[in-house]
């Protein structure tokens, strides 16, 4: 995207100031997740790993083995080690259009699918992420965690408009978790990585799930 600002300073483009806008591949839309949550590890090198994955996966499309998935650091790796089995793909991966490894690609498809927006509220790993964000939210964001949250992810702050849209979903989730604390704790217990038993659970998931809402923004799998 060019700005009439960037189209003065830089008309040639020379420093990089705008380009074309697409959605992020799919290691990347992982990774980035990870890593606004203080999750990703950027250890180089070493084996594959099996990070989470929907139970019986392989054993229903392929009839062998089931998958044996990691724990602890393993799950948050890098995308480009995660363990890839042709026949059974990992399905976040094939969602956003990961290339299949039957054959080199040059370049990579992209789609937009409702498969999508529901890898990114439901599965494990980014329900995990959201809520270790929230926690950074909590614990980092000073006197405004929405705002500090909103730029992790997407780089600015959020406009007036896009506030009051966080500050409406967080005392919605709020008042929902309240009432209903179980539902609290259910969610607080996707993943593997410990929950800060200092904060309180209502209120962790009321920004959990404002976490995901911001996950699940365009601009956080797309580059502007």
């Amino acid at each position: 995207k060019s700005t009439p600002d960037a189209t003065e300073k830089d008309p040639n483009n020379r420093l990089l100031s705008h380009a074309p806008r697409f959605r992020l591949p799919a290691e990347m839309v992982r990774d980035q997740a990870l890593l606004t949550a203080g999750l990703l590890v950027e250890k180089q090198g070493g084996p594959s790993v099996k990070p989470y994955q929907p139970a019986g996966l392989w054993k229903e499309l392929s009839g062998g083995e089931d998958y044996p998935q990691d724990h602890g650091e393993a799950l948050y790796r890098r995308s480009m080690y995660t363990f890839w089995k042709r026949a059974s793909p990992p399905p976040m991966m094939a969602n956003f259009d990961a290339a299949g490894r039957e054959a080199c690609m040059v370049r990579e498809n992209r789609t937009n699918t409702p498969l999508q927006a529901l890898d990114l509220m439901n599965d494990v790993t980014f329900v995990e992420a959201a809520r270790r964000l929230a926690e950074r939210m909590l614990k980092e964001g000073g006197p405004n965690p929405l705002a500090y949250g909103f730029r992790l992810v997407t780089s600015r702050r959020p406009t007036e408009n896009e506030t009051r849209i966080l500050n409406s979903a967080l005392q919605y989730n709020r008042d929902r978790f309240q009432t209903d604390p179980t539902a609290a704790t259910k969610l607080l217990e996707q993943g593997e990585s410990p929950r800060d038993p200092k904060l309180n659970p209502s209120e962790l998931a009321a920004y959990t799930t404002v976490a995901s809402l911001i996950f699940n923004l365009d601009e956080a799998v797309t580059r502007q």
